[in-house]
């Protein structure tokens, strides 16, 4: 979908079109949950700084975001999916996978059925959405970014390597600032760069990231579309009214604690066999940087008690000077045992 919920709000309120719309609080704790695209040409993104979208922007107007509408809509869009197939794997309320191998209806090509599945959410709740096809989930995601707002793009088999290749670093899923730093350094700009350096040296020096680098580089993306994705973490987070120095974050870390306790307790009522294995503090500075710590126990906690015992001994190993200040904390579970014995991927706080 694009910039969905400010489309939403848009949709539903004339006196917003054509205008900047910045889905979020105003404060300066806030941040920006979504943006229009008249906002966007200013810079604004989703994730940013409330107050810094508002210097960006100062004429944006400011929407206090709403989630059972937004809910309601996405759920319309899931209805429209199923009408062409069932094998659908959510990523959050405006993006999906969609797997159309076996389509319900044969319209001839994938092609054809993301033009259909366009028209309907366009006719049907009046927004607009944008769409890759390809033969995996790496290069779908990318393509779906190529022609936004309200437009896909094709990346046929015989265009993979070429297509991939030209692609900077930035562009894969995964590959954030820090990572793209890293990878300058090595002279890694695109993905030719990934290719030509090797996926023994990446994974040498990242581990199975680097190797899972080198394969996408190619274009190689096994994941299947999964309509039952296992939970990979359970997590809870809260933003302080005022930034506080790391010695002053035991009581929040252990309410954030009770209320991760609960989705977990949760999960294992649905779940039995799933027990989580590794506990996870994030922290955010009041500049803005985010860092996380884990511990995996080589029993896993019982209790909640236990579970926020172990979040908070992870303090310790935090590391920044003592003068720093937090702005906000989250804590979680993840590294879920699977009955097989196998271990589901960890994406904490992703």
């Amino acid at each position: 979908m694009d910039a969905f919920y400010a489309s939403v709000e848009q949709r539903d309120d004339p006196s917003l079109r054509g205008k900047p719309v910045v889905v979020a609080w105003r404060g300066a704790r806030s941040v920006v949950c979504a943006a229009s695209y008249e906002a966007r040409k200013f810079g604004v993104r989703s994730a940013m700084p409330a107050i810094r979208a508002e210097r960006l922007c100062p004429d944006a107007i400011f929407v206090p975001p709403d989630f059972v509408r937004y809910k309601a809509v996405s759920k319309q869009v899931r209805g429209i999916f199923e009408r062409h197939t069932e094998l659908i794997e959510p990523l959050s309320l405006d993006e999906a996978y969609l797997d159309v191998t076996s389509p319900k209806q044969d319209l001839g090509s994938a092609t054809a059925i993301a033009i259909r599945i366009r028209d309907a959410i366009r006719e049907e709740t009046q927004l607009t959405a944008s769409a890759g096809i390809a033969p995996n989930k790496f290069l779908a995601k990318i393509a779906s970014d190529w022609n936004k707002p309200d437009g896909q793009f094709v990346v046929k088999p015989a265009m993979v390597q070429a297509f991939v290749a030209a692609l900077p670093v930035g562009k894969i899923p995964g590959v954030g600032k820090v990572m793209e730093a890293r990878l300058a350094e090595l002279g890694i700009a695109t993905c030719a760069d990934l290719r030509v350096f090797g996926g023994e040296p990446l994974e040498q020096r990242f581990g199975r990231w680097g190797r899972r680098l080198h394969e996408l580089s190619l274009g190689i993306d096994e994941r299947e579309v999964q309509s039952e994705r296992p939970t990979l973490q359970i997590s809870a987070e809260d933003t302080f009214e005022h930034d506080l120095p790391l010695s002053e974050l035991e009581p929040h870390i252990r309410r954030m604690a009770t209320k991760a306790w609960a989705g977990y307790l949760r999960e294992r009522a649905q779940h039995p066999d799933r027990i989580a294995r590794t506990v996870v503090l994030k922290l955010k500075t009041g500049d803005f940087r985010t860092l996380t710590r884990s511990f995996t126990a080589p029993e896993p906690p019982t209790s909640e008690q236990a579970f926020a015992d172990l979040v908070c001994t992870l303090r310790e190993r935090v590391g920044l000077p003592a003068r720093t200040r937090y702005r906000l904390v989250g804590v979680g579970l993840s590294g879920f045992a699977e009955p097989d014995g196998s271990r589901a991927q960890d994406d904490l706080f992703a």
